[in-house]
């Protein structure tokens, strides 16, 4: 496995991948880049080197859509809950329920949000813009303040109003 970080408002993205595609995008814990597995081979070629680019054109204002190669490790579950959230346009939210319905189980929105949370290519496969039914934020890999960033991002209206509730 190949990576490289990427600077971005959020903090330093580790970003990791082969040849072929990205397999990972991890946040920063606590300020800090997190660090590259054993055997891993810095690299800013390939899908990495794309990744950065259309990541800093996403923290830009000038991408709303990703174009990569990527490699998603999961169930078949999981998987299909991470194809509908590339369905989820920019700027826009939907609840955990609504997502468990476009899956085809409207009973499974625990099931969604733990999927959710498993997801290794956040930002890219857009798990942020999945927010709770009553309208709050709900859980995030990358913490509350980072998920509040990515949507006040895509959307500054939405989070104008909702720091205003």
């Amino acid at each position: 496995m190949k990576y490289c970080y990427s600077d971005s408002p959020i903090g330093s993205l580790l970003i990791a991948g082969d040849e072929e595609a990205i397999h990972l995008i991890a946040f920063p814990k606590n300020g800090k880049p997190q660090k590259p597995e054993a055997g891993w081979t810095e690299s800013m070629s390939g899908p990495l080197a794309e990744a950065v680019r259309q990541l800093r054109e996403y923290f830009a204002g000038r991408r709303q859509e990703f174009d990569l190669p990527l490699a998603p490790e999961g169930t078949d579950f999981q998987r299909k809950v991470w194809r509908k959230l590339q369905e989820i346009p920019y700027g826009e939210t939907i609840s955990y329920g609504e997502l468990a319905k476009r899956v085809g189980n409207p009973k499974a929105s625990r099931a969604v949000g733990s999927a959710n949370g498993k997801n290794r290519i956040p930002i890219v496969i857009p798990c942020h813009r999945v927010i709770a039914g009553d309208g709050g934020l709900g859980g995030f890999g990358g913490g509350l303040t980072v998920k509040e960033k990515l949507l006040a991002l895509e959307n500054p209206r939405r989070c104008a109003a909702g720091s205003a509730a």
